[in-house]
């Protein structure tokens, strides 16, 4: 991870194969977790317990090196060695480009950042996040805006379309408690579309925006509670149920409309209707003023699950709005950064289907990031969009402010969240560089299961960088986290400490 400095090898741009060889170890005070901050938005590679570490190795080609050519090819493998981890063996990256002009096509598993986001400072995307580990897929995309002919420069787009599937079977299997659900073999679909509105060559401001949209499907689902409607008195108790997985089910992931009563079965054959997945997505603004020598962004982001949300019908209460300065360059502060997010509406706390008695509905309790079936917006254990709507990994014991017991669950039971964030950064001199991250988060527990009495958690987190130019690529990190609250992270403190090597194994 890269910190103020872009002056760092991750960041220049070279004419072969790089490497990356990188060890870190954290330790904590904690009861059951490390701090926040030391897990939150690092791609899932960082470990939630107390006390972790790994070794990790890594070889990239980057397509952009061959920009001079139409057709381009990039590549990259890192693999992970961790203790007290989710996994002993880690396959984080594993992924290879082929480019044509604009145009890319990228297979397998590859990190990516945050869209419209400081990678560094921000808590991140609230659905595209930087919080789990990648999820392979095939992946068709145009990385970088290009422009639309015959706009005098002032219209840009880009974009991705892609499918995959989720690597955690085994995990879910392991973590899950008695008759909680988990969901094996589910397909993963992933679409955004980015237009920016602005030529900074003649004036500084430009407009972006964006819509991303995301659908869990296919797979098997277990120790899903399903009744027989079809008996008289009905209450035959189902425990597995089989999603779609054909062409249909591809097209209908594509574009969200509302399943049959061919998209699944339970075990014994019966059919029943399924409205085709998991979908979930978010708006993007954002305003950018960018004369030179500093810059100021704003920006918001709006998440949906539904219809309800997706447009106006309801409201906008829920999102995250942010703050981003980029300061003339001086030895201090290099980008100040404030974010608020919440996610208490959710539509509302009433959901009323219609009936043949009462034909009104009212489409609230989102309960963002769960589903009836999936497992919901995870991956290995970890959420794929914001970190403060606490991941289901860190369901591993009862908390007495739940009437219900907790443990072993793969739901989000903190998704009601308000929450400030502020980051900072800067470069005091040439290959020393820090980063301030502070957070403070209030948690009303979710609409099916609150919490008896609200919780608030603040965390922080400082780290500090040394890479001068005479080591030759390497550098050392040594970082200081800090929680304090009543959440399931409680009271910690910790730090960890990172060395890595970066170099050029081959030239072009």
């Amino acid at each position: 991870m890269l910190l103020c400095s872009m002056s760092t090898f991750g960041q220049q741009l070279h004419k072969g194969i790089t490497y990356n060889v990188e060890s870190s170890v954290a330790w904590s005070n904690g009861d059951d977790f490390a701090p926040f901050w030391f897990t939150a938005n690092r791609h899932g590679l960082f470990s939630t317990d107390a006390s972790s570490g790994y070794l990790k190795a890594g070889l990239f080609r980057s397509t952009n090196q061959d920009n001079d050519r139409q057709w381009r090819h990039g590549y990259g493998l890192e693999l992970a060695a961790a203790y007290n981890h989710t996994s002993t063996f880690i396959v984080q990256q594993a992924y290879y480009d082929i480019a044509w002009k604009g145009m890319q096509l990228s297979i397998g598993s590859k990190e990516r950042p945050s869209a419209l986001k400081n990678p560094l400072l921000s808590s991140g995307g609230l659905i595209f996040g930087t919080n789990a580990r990648p999820v392979p897929q095939v992946r068709f995309e145009l990385p970088e805006y290009i422009t639309i002919p015959g706009t005098a420069n002032w219209l840009h787009i880009k974009g991705f379309l892609g499918y995959g599937m989720y690597t955690d079977n085994n995990w879910q299997r392991d973590f899950v408690a008695p008759q909680q659900r988990y969901t094996l073999d589910a397909l993963h679909h992933v679409k955004a579309g980015y237009l920016k509105i602005g030529n900074e060559e003649k004036f500084p401001l430009y407009f972006e925006g964006a819509l991303e949209m995301a659908t869990q499907f296919g797979g098997h689902a277990y120790n899903v509670t399903w009744y027989d409607r079809k008996g008289e008195g009905g209450g035959v108790k189902r425990n597995d149920f089989k999603m779609g997985s054909g062409i249909k089910d591809f097209f209908e992931a594509l574009i969200p409309m509302g399943g049959d009563a061919t998209d699944g079965e339970t075990s014994d054959g019966e059919s029943y209707a399924n409205a085709s997945g998991n979908h979930i997505g978010s708006w993007h603004f954002s305003l950018t003023y960018d004369p030179g020598d500093w810059k100021v962004r704003a920006y918001y982001e709006h998440m949906f699950e539904d219809h309800s949300m997706m447009f106006f019908e309801y409201g906008w209460e829920d999102g995250l709005a942010g703050l981003e300065v980029t300061l003339p360059k001086n030895p201090f502060v290099h980008t100040f950064l404030y974010e608020f997010m919440n996610s208490k509406d959710q539509s509302g706390a009433v959901y009323h289907d219609h009936t043949p008695e009462i034909p009104d509905q009212i489409s609230a309790i989102d309960d963002y990031y769960n589903h009836l079936l999936y497992t919901g917006w995870q991956h290995w254990g970890m959420s794929m969009g914001s970190p403060f709507l606490l991941s289901p990994i860190y369901n591993q014991s009862n908390h007495p402010n739940f009437y219900h017991n907790i443990t072993g669950s793969l739901k989000f039971h903190y998704n009601r969240v308000q929450s400030h964030h502020f980051g900072i950064c800067g470069s005091p001199t040439d290959g020393l560089d820090y980063r301030l991250l502070v957070s403070h988060s209030k948690h009303w527990g979710s609409y099916a299961l609150p919490l008896i009495d609200t919780e608030e958690q603040t965390s922080a987190l400082l780290e500090v960088s040394y890479a001068p130019t005479r080591w030759d690529g390497w550098q050392v990190k040594a970082s200081a986290a800090y929680d304090h609250g009543n959440t399931l992270i409680g009271n910690t403190f910790g730090g960890m400490l990172t060395v890595s090597k970066h170099g050029i194994l081959t030239h072009k």
